[in-house]
């Protein structure tokens, strides 16, 4: 349980720091002043988790240790410093929010099952810990958020906790069980934008 806890914890601090880039660079594609950039970094680093805390009846994580705070701010520095190399990678923004997809929503469904949820309600915390910060980012720089786009994301985030599960229900070690569901949730996501997957769309007629 105390290997679980300290896992998990590492976890959320990469996490962090993969999404609070993503939310960064987003703001910078905006042209947003650092504040406005450090804002949608820590907007998508901690809303999800928040989310999660306060419907688990937890004190959110970040109000308990101010490392979350911190490893935004050296995203933003991160940002700031390597901008010009980061400018020529293509899609380097989609990277880091796959990452932090797939590390957040390990973190939400391992934080669930430590308070003594069960796995499909920890999957459900997981899906939300890991794209409701970027809904938050979304609506704060004014776009459309991303799971309501065509392309496949929080489906991605809800395979990668079934994974989890199976893996957990066959009794593989906890290291095997997220490596599995991290890449799971990172190839769904290559996938779906590579192949332009996505789900049916609704129709009106």
């Amino acid at each position: 349980m105390v290997y679980e806890g300290i896992l998990q914890q590492v976890i959320e601090f990469l996490g962090t720091f993969a999404f609070a880039i993503s939310g960064i660079r987003h703001a910078a594609a905006k042209q947003f002043d650092w504040f406005g950039g450090y804002v949608c970094g820590i907007a998508v680093a901690i809303g999800g988790g928040t989310i999660r805390d306060v419907m688990l009846g937890v004190t959110p994580f970040w109000m308990t240790n101010p490392f979350y705070m911190i490893c935004t701010a050296l995203a933003l520095v991160f940002v700031i410093i390597f901008a010009k190399y980061m400018e020529g990678l293509r899609n380097t923004w989609f990277v880091f929010d796959t990452l932090g997809l797939a590390l957040f929503t390990i973190a939400g469904i391992q934080k669930s099952l430590i308070l003594g949820q069960p796995y499909w309600v920890a999957i459900i915390m997981g899906c939300i810990t890991g794209s409701a910060g970027g809904i938050i980012r979304d609506v704060l720089l004014n776009n459309e958020p991303v799971i309501f786009q065509r392309e496949i994301y929080a489906m991605a985030a809800v395979l990668g906790g079934i994974v989890y599960w199976l893996s957990d229900y066959l009794l593989f070690p906890i290291e095997v069980t997220v490596i599995a569901s991290f890449l799971i949730i990172c190839l769904m996501r290559f996938l779906a934008v590579r192949y332009h997957l996505s789900l049916p769309t609704l129709k009106q007629e």
